[in-house]
């Protein structure tokens, strides 16, 4: 029987979204399905490993319902996740402990120790930063929990858990993707490896970390039990997968130098395309992480809740009397901030309600600041818009002094955020760049499938192929000479504006 199908699973924050495609890229199927965020005590987010498996074994046997399709015309499938949580699995492949997630601070005080004590180095080898990600986190475990830590064979990532259980992996064949090694804490990016001598220094156990993978490498076929809970057949072709932001940058076509991505979701990613490897020692902002593609980087920087941030202010202070009930109140948000001029009339706003994470900062909390009498709902609305914009500046600034010779010319938007004309707009305003929007809605799920349909062979060159079936909506929105002056000297306000709250707040 002809393989004719791939199937790419996202496992997100707070959901879970699996996509049928043909192997041209034609959306065939899809379903999503809501992930539990768990706060047992203040500053402690988790959630339950067998959560991502149980919403993937769901949403797979959902979209292969829909589309009345053999399952044994499947010809492989892959998993992209959130990246900077980590969880772990012990020696029989269970959970190790509960999945650590990205929004969980606690780990904060093994921030600080490994950016005092090596952090320049921690830096240059891993491209990233001590920040809120993998290698405080399983230090937090070490120290804080040492029977848990005994206990645990594997630190690994939502994507290895899933596909390791989905394929029947033993500890010792767990693994994870180039993609993620950034986050570790103890890598060394470049090579590809993990890095003995940050291993020693920290007193990281480096037998706890899995091996080193290729997204495409073939980790293992579908077993009985397992292809049970799927709905898939027996002997299914599964690859290692990706990071979601790096699932994301290939289903979106950045695939060559000076394309730029901004992922408008539950956080707010800006990230560049590069041939060279960066290391923001001097700001300690930027991340730098593998490209799915090899020879190509993605220097990068996020703000922990910019999808959040807009939720909380729809859900506690936006009204609107005159709003159609049927209508989006996002819709309804970004139209009444249209009309207040570019600068929201003196109001800056800080987006960092849960912590700063380039660079780190996990006690800045989000503010307000130049508030008058004549502020309204839309005024903060805009305000916060503009946030996002400012920093994303802040990111692009750097990112230019580290690549002098690298020109950016062009930036792709995708996630909720992206639908929204007004804000895109601002985008390219701030940051002088032309703005695009991409056909479609979902591309972590397309970049995860064309991952799997690498590992089956069923794609050659992936560059190329991502680059040919990404279709930019036309009317893109062009830089506004106008806005783009008024907002120049706005954006060294707003860097002036965090530095003063990071003093504040730390």
């Amino acid at each position: 029987m002809t393989k004719k199908f791939l199937i790419g699973v996202d496992l997100g924050t707070s959901s879970t979204k699996t996509s049928l495609y043909t192997v041209d890229g034609k959306l065939v199927a899809e379903s999503v399905t809501e992930v539990m965020l768990y706060y047992p005590k203040p500053g402690i987010v988790e959630q339950e490993n067998d959560d991502f498996y149980d919403s993937a074994a769901k949403t797979v046997k959902e979209c292969l319902a829909q589309s009345g399709i053999d399952p044994k015309e499947i010809a492989a499938i892959a998993f992209d996740s959130q990246m900077a949580g980590v969880g772990s699995i012990n020696e029989a492949y269970q959970p190790g402990s509960r999945f650590d997630s990205w929004l969980d601070m606690r780990c904060q005080p093994f921030i600080k120790w490994m950016a005092q004590e090596a952090g320049e180095k921690i830096t240059q080898l891993t491209g990233c930063p001590p920040t809120c990600n993998h290698g405080p986190k399983m230090l937090w475990w070490k120290n804080e929990e040492p029977a848990t830590y005994h206990q645990i064979a594997k630190f690994l990532m939502p994507t290895a858990y899933v596909a390791g259980r989905l394929a029947g992996l033993t500890a010792d064949q767990a693994f994870i993707d180039y993609t993620y090694i950034h986050f570790s804490g103890f890598s060394d990016a470049q090579a590809g490896a993990w890095s003995q001598d940050l291993c020693d220094q920290f007193g990281m156990d480096i037998q706890k970390l899995p091996r080193i993978v290729e997204p495409w490498e073939a980790i293992g076929e579908t077993t009985e039990k397992a292809s049970r809970d799927f709905g898939l057949a027996p002997g299914t072709i599964i690859a290692a997968g990706a990071g979601d932001t790096a699932a994301n940058a290939l289903g979106a076509g950045i695939v060559q130098p000076g394309l730029l991505f901004d992922v408008a979701g539950t956080a707010s990613v800006l990230a560049g395309c590069t041939d060279t490897f960066v290391a923001d020692t001097q700001n300690r902002a930027l991340l730098t992480m593998h490209s799915v593609l090899p020879g190509l980087w993605n220097p990068l920087a996020y703000i922990g809740g910019g999808g959040i941030a807009l939720r909380w202010l729809r859900d506690n202070i936006f009204h609107d009397d005159q709003q159609d009930p049927c209508s989006d109140a996002y819709d309804a948000m970004t139209a009444i901030a249209a009309n207040v001029p570019p600068g929201s009339e003196g109001l800056m706003f800080s987006p960092h309600f849960g912590g700063r994470i380039c660079p780190s900062n996990p006690e800045m909390r989000g503010a307000w600041v130049g508030l008058s009498w004549s502020h309204n709902q839309a005024h903060l609305i805009r305000s916060m818009l503009e946030s996002v914009a400012f920093e994303y500046a802040y990111y692009l600034g750097i990112m230019r002094e580290l690549l002098p010779e690298q020109r950016f010319y062009e930036a792709r938007g995708m996630g909720g955020g992206a639908k929204s004309a007004v804000w895109n707009q601002i985008k390219a305003d701030v940051l002088n760049t032309t703005y695009y929007r991409l056909q479609g809605n979902e591309f972590g799920t397309w970049g995860a499938a064309m991952i799997a349909g690498k590992a089956a062979g069923l794609i050659d060159d992936l560059a190329q192929f991502a680059a040919e079936h990404a279709k930019l909506l036309p009317n893109p929105q062009l830089p506004n000479p106008e806005n783009q002056a008024l907002y120049q000297p706005l954006i060294d306000n707003y860097i002036r504006m965090e530095t003063m709250l990071d003093h504040f707040f730390s």
